[in-house]
């Protein structure tokens, strides 16, 4: 998430997700209102110390250079953005690179470049990203998994509390979500529910 996510400033609400059992954390700064220039890096340096002294994961979506200049643990691309073999060259083979994929040959695509994890979505119908493609269920990590990919798989879009057990299921590892915590009246009670229904599916 970034700050058009989040009712509250978001360090508070970073901090309250921490607190409800978030496991890795991605700066998401699109969108309506949306930070830019030093301001976006001074946001982006805060959360990434919040997620440093809770020993969480900060990747960054999309943006290449801000990732490199803040040393961030890995970023997040999609389809449009640089094929992942150019991304993997200039963070290193240290760093966390997670890739959108909507279709089997994307994801082969993706792994041969040395993605570390695939984002799957929309599982269901989501607001939060404008330009989103239409929901296609599970269909796609159930093929995946099918075909034996063993890579870790996230599903994204419209997830929430009630329905993310279902995704799970169908073979994700996690569950990426937004608003389900940001704009949750408890963000902090918002994440342990979440949290509770993938770990019940895995346990």
């Amino acid at each position: 998430m970034g700050s058009p996510n989040c009712k509250d400033h978001p360090v508070r609400v970073l901090q309250e997700a921490i607190e409800g059992g978030i496991t890795l954390y991605q700066f998401r700064e699109k969108g309506i209102g949306a930070l830019t220039g030093d301001q976006k890096l001074e946001l982006a340096r805060q959360l990434q110390q919040l997620c440093r002294e809770n020993h969480i994961p900060f990747i960054i979506n999309d943006d290449i250079s801000l990732a490199i200049s803040l040393n961030a643990d890995g970023v997040h691309i999609g389809q449009d953005d640089e094929p992942v073999e150019e991304v993997r060259k200039k963070l290193g083979e240290d760093k966390i690179i997670g890739v959108s994929v909507h279709s089997y040959d994307e994801a082969v695509t993706a792994l041969k470049g040395g993605a570390d994890y695939f984002g799957i979505g929309p599982v269901f119908p989501t607001k939060t990203k404008e330009d989103a493609k239409p929901s296609n269920g599970t269909k796609l990590i159930e093929e995946l998994r099918h075909k034996e990919f063993s890579i870790p798989i996230v599903g994204i879009g419209g997830i929430t509390a009630d329905n993310a057990g279902s995704v799970i299921t169908a073979g994700a590892d996690g569950v990426s979500v937004i608003t389900a915590i940001s704009h949750a009246p408890s963000v902090t009670e918002a994440a342990k529910s979440l949290r509770k229904s993938v770990l019940e599916i895995r346990s």
